[in-house]
């Protein structure tokens, strides 16, 4: 059984509202509300993506268009230059975020998922290799890889065992699978090979938790014998 492996391209949203970079703020705040979205990507005229435009950027207009010297005490001094810009931001280039966090088709969800994670971003604009915008991929389209049938996650866990387990006990591991948490019980032939086996099965797509309950048979030392010579009287 094929491992399975879901890509960007199988969860992108390729129906993607962009605007282009000199798009005014007015136009964006409609289109989020016209569109329910809370970001855009920002195209050049070449249709490159060059940045993100969120509900968060437009906000900063709202709350900081008067200036730092209106904020309270340490959070007037600890705002950000280029949160003050966009304060007084009037196109999309002025507000986006740049240079954008992208993402490819081919790279997988854990990808994508990492790079929400480190960037602090909901949404990753899918560009191509001359990065020309192909579809956007949200927090809930990474979620869905953890969509799968618990069932098929038994069958794949149960092939990935087998290529650890001797012809002689292939049935040494017994796999359980209920909500996405796997249960391996039984006894793995080194406790390397158990490592290994819980190490593979936790990045198998749909796992959510891996339970170990694997015993392993105590190494074997090398025997050795010790010829001992003493002195004669």
């Amino acid at each position: 059984m094929r491992p399975v492996i879901t890509t960007v391209k199988d969860v992108v949203t390729t129906q993607v509202v962009s605007v282009e970079q000199d798009t005014p703020f007015a136009a964006i705040a409609a289109a989020l509300r016209q569109y329910r979205v809370s970001a855009f990507p920002v195209l050049n005229q070449a249709g490159q993506v060059i940045g993100v435009v969120s509900e968060a950027d437009l906000l900063a207009k709202l709350a900081l268009s008067g200036g730092d010297a209106h904020m309270p005490g340490m959070i007037g001094g600890i705002l950000h230059h280029q949160q003050l810009e966009k304060a007084r931001a009037i196109t999309a280039s002025d507000l986006m975020t740049a240079p954008p966090v992208t993402i490819a088709p081919d790279a997988t969800v854990q990808d994508a998922a990492r790079l929400m994670y480190l960037c602090r971003v909901k949404h990753l604009p899918v560009v191509d290799a001359d990065n020309h915008l192909a579809g956007i991929i949200s927090r809930a389209d990474v979620l869905s890889a953890f969509n799968r049938p618990d069932e098929d996650i038994r069958q794949e866990v149960i092939a990935d065992v087998a290529l650890d387990q001797s012809p002689a006990s292939p049935h040494a591991i017994e796999v359980a699978v209920k909500d996405g948490i796997v249960t391996l019980t039984g006894k793995a032939e080194t406790s390397e090979t158990g490592h290994e086996i819980v190490r593979r099965v936790r990045h198998i797509q749909g796992v959510v938790a891996v339970r170990d309950r694997l015993s392993s048979p105590p190494p074997v030392s090398a025997g050795f014998d010790v010829l001992a010579r003493f002195p004669s009287d």
